[in-house]
């Protein structure tokens, strides 16, 4: 088990080290957006990783932001693994926004099939 913190509620649990930080996310209360479902496909699942951001990411996260020029600005929750301590921050929620939910709830594995590679430096 790992301990992921969560701010600015400081909120703090525990998750099994392969779930989805999505998923950890949502199961433990906290409203974080999925638009998309958790395919790398929308961004609003994304977080900023104040300590512990993984050195490793999907390929689909890579391209991801860099094709909207937000590399090294935030991660994609649906795109991380929780196989270790991490401190984190929701930045788009569900009771901040006009929607009436998250989004379809992701998959347990990810997607789409993870290709990893090493985080560039940004």
């Amino acid at each position: 088990m790992v301990k992921i913190t969560v701010l600015p509620d400081d909120v703090t649990f525990e998750a099994d080290a392969d779930t989805r930080l999505i998923l950890a996310l949502e199961d433990n209360g906290i409203d974080v957006l999925h638009r998309c479902g958790g395919y790398a496909g929308c961004t609003t699942c994304r977080v900023v990783v104040s300590d512990g951001e993984p050195s490793k990411m999907t390929k689909a996260e890579l391209d991801k932001l860099e094709d909207q020029g937000n590399l090294g600005k935030f991660r994609l929750s649906c795109q991380i693994l929780c196989d270790h301590d991490m401190t984190v921050e929701p930045l788009l929620r569900l009771h901040e926004e006009k929607l009436d939910s998250p989004g379809n709830r992701p998959k347990d594995e990810i997607t789409p099939d993870p290709e990893w590679v090493n985080k560039p430096n940004s």
